[in-house]
């Protein structure tokens, strides 16, 4: 007697995506699929998401529910503890196994071993997929097989390593399970600011999906001809804007190597000479992202304490009206004043701007970089703990 399969159980967090996503690709071949998010801010530890990756969080999850009813499926939306919900949710559809995308911050790893033995315990399997870097941040070793600590020899010796599967698109049809779950409202999550602070955000982002491609779409046109030179300039559109769609998942990163490396195949000619300098100067920031997670990985005390300990006696000035002021762009210094309200307007800034404005408050302030990493963490609408340490470390 034919018995239909049970279904999966798909676990969103930070791949909000169809197309190339490896793990929920799985789950809906083998049957019916429920994709499930879980809105649980304690189980980040000291760095609970902010408000400005509240408000693309709550965007990119109604980018995806629509995306999923438009091939017969639902996004089942819960809050509290992860393991507890993923719990109820397999008990409400009869689910066999929960599949999910591997997070690498140490507050995730922790949560995520915590989670697989409880499902386990309850009866569940349990089945992980890398996808949101190129390289293991656990693989990658210098020769006496130490982590690295400089970009340059960690990606000489991981870059040459990259392999990036094929394009897999997203399916037509998603079956759903013969018995829904109990969802909460997208509103109920709380995610949006109370205020009307983000109002100028929507003007220039487009979160979700569809927002990605676009973006990459924009960086494969004329933009990656000049990226190697206009990248460095903040007066100027040079650089992708495709950091929070890769910090959200929107698009993945396997996608963005993949496209501008079939870009660069072929190509010739002055001008096309220029387009393949800008497409190894993006591919090499594609690393920097790698580099930073691998730091992260292996210094996990370096969100709140200095990557060299002989920093740690440093005698950090505490002067709350200047903190303020550099925080609202009131400091009377005019690259600095204009690259932090472009952050507080837009939830960006330019990469060569961060670094001013941080050097500003560090060099010339001497206020504690602890200071300047928890207010970039609360504004970017990209604030991802592995870039953002690095960063400010």
């Amino acid at each position: 007697m034919f018995q239909a399969p049970r279904p999966i159980l798909y676990w969103f967090r930070r791949d909000l995506r169809l197309a190339d996503n490896a793990g929920f690709l799985a789950a809906a071949a083998a049957g019916p699929v429920v994709p499930v998010f879980v809105w649980a801010p304690e189980e980040d530890g000291d760095w609970p998401p902010g408000a400005a990756s509240r408000w693309w969080l709550h965007h990119s999850l109604a980018s995806l529910a629509k995306s999923l009813e438009g091939r017969g499926s639902s996004l089942v939306l819960r809050r509290g503890s992860s393991a507890d919900e993923l719990i109820a949710v397999a008990r409400d559809t009869g689910a066999e196994a929960v599949y999910f995308e591997r997070c690498y911050e140490p507050a995730a790893l922790t949560r995520d071993a915590d989670v697989e033995r409880t499902l386990a315990a309850n009866g569940l399997a349990t089945r992980a997929f890398a996808g949101a870097l190129l390289t293991d941040p656990t693989v990658v070793r210098t020769k006496e097989g130490r982590p690295f600590r400089v970009f340059t020899p960690f990606w000489r010796a991981a870059g040459g390593t990259v392999r990036v599967p094929r394009t897999a698109s997203p399916p037509t049809a998603i079956a759903p399970p013969e018995k829904p779950a109990r969802s909460l409202a997208l509103a109920d999550l709380g995610l949006l600011p109370r205020n009307d602070w983000a109002v100028g955000f929507a003007e220039r982002w487009r979160p979700g999906e569809m927002g990605a491609a676009r973006a990459l779409e924009d960086l494969l046109g004329e933009k990656v001809t000049a990226y190697r030179t206009r990248r460095d300039f903040p007066s100027v559109a040079g650089t992708s804007r495709l950091s929070p769609h890769l910090h959200f998942g929107e698009i993945s990163v396997a996608a963005v190597w993949r496209a501008l490396d079939n870009a660069r195949a072929g190509r010739g000619g002055d001008y096309e000479l220029q387009a393949i300098d800008g497409i190894d100067a993006y591919l090499r920031q594609l690393g920097w992202r790698d580099f930073a997670y691998h730091v992260l990985v292996n210094n996990p005390h370096t969100p709140v304490a200095a990557l060299d300990p002989s920093m740690e006696w440093f005698p950090w000035v505490t002067d709350a009206a200047a903190l303020r002021a550099w925080q609202r762009g009131r400091t009377g210094f005019p690259i600095v004043d204009a690259g932090m309200r472009e952050l507080w307007a837009t939830g960006w800034m330019h990469n060569r701007v961060r670094m001013i404005v941080a050097s500003f408050l560090v060099k010339d302030l001497l206020i504690d970089w602890r200071h300047g990493a928890r207010w970039y963490w609360d504004t970017l609408v990209d604030a991802g703990l592995a870039n953002n340490t690095l960063g400010w470390q």
